[in-house]
């Protein structure tokens, strides 16, 4: 009768030798792609890369996609659309898509960043997404991203990432003065203006006035031909300067910046590049999740219904028809269960660091509100799907009830018609300058989106 139970199943327990350096092969891969691609434009460049070596090919709104195509839309340089064109009916199978985001949280520059304070040069930021503030403070920080000038030129920015490059620095106050903020809620204790990041701190010969922000831009010119001015049109984002690492004297875990979401983008490009199958596949790679999936490039843009149009227009099919039989995987993290602050979830029902890929049937808070709540049929659909190539999942939520919560771009996805469930990598950590993930967790997510594609 036992085996009436459910039981999760610790993925590292049925692994062989074979499949174990696998997944340390594909650890090392995943790795690389997250120390190449620390903002949303780096790793859409970097996908571009690994993409047209498999043969694909830059898409054009309107025109039309013939079975056997492979295709990339490049939406602005920060969100991607992979399109794989397979012979199988779309009018009664729809398409397969998978969708994760690749903007992390992070700290970005003002349009007006660099000021001088007791001859110390600063950049102001304005912090992006769901941080806890005090965990930016007095980490080595990188700045990476773009200046567009007045003419069109655009110019890359990537300083905090080689050995010989300097670090940027937040400070924190000595806990010898720091009686005051220690009886502060954590919320209060670290304002969001308080974020500034040191730049600079040796003065301009003869200048009487700023001479450290003045040295500061002397070098900025030397080094990219810009002056203060230029930094109306920037885009520069400040993230940690750590470089991924294995974890634990096994090495069973990856601590880096970003696993969330990029652990589900890596899996989710794979599996695209590496699965043949007769299915029309759509993998997405988008920005703005961590501020709502807002703008141009976000996954509430329309670029999605015009690109699932011209998919539907050029297999002769209505864009409803193929909406209402496709199904999407929206690839986003949950969080890990943390023994260390178990108050925070429901053992029963969180996901587990090691067990597998995790699925999200709802997400939202306070009632599930601003969920996708996937229907059991999909979620029945999926576990046939998963037992067939043998992923090891389970199901996952983002901590108990009355406190937890969050979002996903699910529900985007389902509001066009699209059957939508959340399926991704538990994270320890999560939002964290660091965060952690078991090696076994990624690799049965790049199983599951391969076994989903097919």
């Amino acid at each position: 009768m036992s085996d009436l139970i459910y039981k999760r199943t610790n993925a590292n327990n049925t692994k062989s030798s074979e499949e174990r350096a696998e997944i340390n092969a594909y650890a090392e891969g995943y790795k690389a792609f997250l120390a190449a691609g620390k903002t949303e434009r780096e790793v859409v460049a970097e996908t571009v890369e690994m993409v047209e070596k498999a043969g694909y090919k830059p898409y054009a709104l309107g025109d039309k996609i013939n079975v056997g195509d492979k295709l990339y839309y490049n939406n602005r340089g920060k969100s991607l659309f992979l399109i794989k064109a397979g012979k199988a009916d779309v009018a009664k199978e729809g398409i397969r898509i998978l969708v994760a985001h690749v903007d992390s949280p992070r700290l970005d520059l003002k349009q007006v960043p660099l000021y001088e304070d007791s001859d110390i040069a600063y950049f102001k930021t304005h912090y992006y997404g769901g941080i806890k503030k005090y965990q930016w403070l007095t980490v080595p920080l990188a700045l990476h991203g773009v200046i567009v000038l007045k003419n069109g030129d655009k110019i890359t920015v990537s300083v905090g990432e080689d050995d010989n490059d300097p670090v940027f620095y937040i400070t924190d106050l000595l806990p010898h003065l720091s009686q005051d903020i220690s009886t502060k809620t954590v919320a209060s204790a670290f304002p969001g203006e308080n974020l500034n990041v040191i730049v600079g701190g040796i003065p301009a010969l003869d200048v009487d006035k700023d001479a450290v922000k003045q040295n500061v831009l002397t070098y900025l010119n030397e080094l990219y031909g810009i002056d203060e001015e230029d930094f109306l049109s920037a885009e520069i984002e400040v993230v940690p300067a750590y470089k991924p690492k294995d974890v634990g004297f096994d090495r069973a875990f990856i601590a880096g910046y970003g696993h969330d979401d990029r652990v589900c983008a890596y899996p989710e490009i794979t599996a695209t590049l590496q699965t043949e199958t007769d299915q029309t596949v759509l993998t997405i790679l988008a920005d703005k999740e961590e501020i709502g999936s807002e703008g141009a490039t976000g996954m509430q843009s329309v670029l999605l219904k015009d690109l699932m149009d011209c998919i539907a227009q050029s297999y002769g099919v209505s864009s409803a028809v193929l909406r209402a039989h496709s199904q999407c995987l929206s690839a986003d993290v949950t969080a890990a269960y943390d023994p260390t602050y178990r108050e925070a979830f429901e053992a029963r029902n969180a996901a587990y660091a090691g067990y597998g890929v995790a699925m999200s049937k709802f997400t939202g808070a306070r009632g599930k509100s601003g969920s996708n709540d996937a229907s059991a049929e999909f979620i029945g659909h999926l576990r046939g799907v998963f037992a067939r190539d043998e992923v090891v999942w389970q199901t996952g939520e983002l901590g108990r009830v009355d406190l937890g919560g969050g979002g996903t771009v699910a529900k985007f996805l389902s509001n066009w018609n699209i059957d939508t469930v959340d399926l991704g990598v538990p994270v320890l950590s999560m939002h964290a300058p660091y965060e952690l993930i078991a090696k076994v967790d990624i690799w049965q997510a790049h199983k599951a989106f391969c076994a989903f594609i097919k």
